[in-house]
């Protein structure tokens, strides 16, 4: 896995953390120091979480499981999208809809909703309705689209959550707690760490603390993914050997 050094994180102002007034205590552990009222978070512990964080993350694709990408804060919404898109990874970056998790048989049906209405766009009966039966039927595909667009391919639950910014991911924080799905997160000075699984202190408001967390993340996992796909072709090898070598222990014997 490719290192990241304290350097590149105190560029990327991943140390800016909250006033002070706003603090959450739980993160005390993690503040090097107060400057100007602002908390100053420790890069030596950012770094040191980033790594584990993304040594397991690597670990839950490369056994084949899925990590869902949740950040619907404007600012990263489109890295952490365009990242989740790269892996062929489900993620959530417009609204968390209540049950995401914890009523994944209802958001199936919505899911399985949305491939029909695709399925009927593509059949000749479609021409035939009327011009408002049609507005009304795209109108709703958008709007599924815009919700669920990004967990149109999730036909089970994900194995993992990567939140960018807690506190306004509490729903999908509490819906994977409810179900014991480990949470990965980048988590600021006004947050509690303890809330999720794997706590990355860091500045979870700028761009570039958010695409640096997020970039390093991605590449770990897609090692992990590469890993998997060798593995996968080695097994594959291997089978053909045997089987090549049965066949002519086989006909030694004929």
């Amino acid at each position: 896995m490719a290192k990241i050094t304290t350097k590149e994180l105190l560029d990327a102002g991943v140390h800016f953390g909250h006033l002070t007034r706003k603090w959450d205590p739980q993160m005390a552990p993690f503040i090097f120091m107060e400057k100007n009222g602002i908390h100053i978070i420790d890069l030596n512990k950012s770094l040191k979480h980033l790594e584990e964080a993304a040594a397991a993350l690597q670990g839950v694709v490369r056994s084949g499981r899925k990590v869902m990408f949740v950040a619907t804060k404007k600012q990263a919404k489109e890295v952490v999208e365009e990242q989740a898109k790269k892996l062929k990874m489900p993620y959530v970056t417009e609204r968390w809809l209540g049950g995401m998790l914890t009523n994944f048989a209802t958001i199936r049906k919505s899911l399985k909703k949305m491939t029909s209405i695709d399925k009927l766009l593509k059949e000749d009966a479609y021409n035939n309705l009327a011009k408002r039966e049609k507005l009304m039927l795209s109108r709703e595909r958008a709007k599924l689209e815009r919700v669920l667009g990004g967990i149109a391919d999730l036909n089970r639950l994900s194995a993992a959550l990567f939140v960018v910014d807690i506190k306004r991911e509490h729903i999908a924080i509490a819906e994977a707690q409810k179900l014991n799905i480990p949470v990965f997160a980048m988590v600021d000075t006004n947050s509690n760490p303890n809330e999720v699984d794997y706590p990355i202190p860091a500045n979870d408001d700028a761009f570039k603390s958010i695409s640096l967390i997020t970039d390093y993340i991605s590449n770990a996992m897609e090692e992990g993914l590469g890993e998997r796909k060798k593995e996968k072709e080695d097994s594959k090898i291997a089978e053909e050997a045997k089987r090549q070598k049965a066949e002519e222990v086989v006909e030694k014997k004929d």
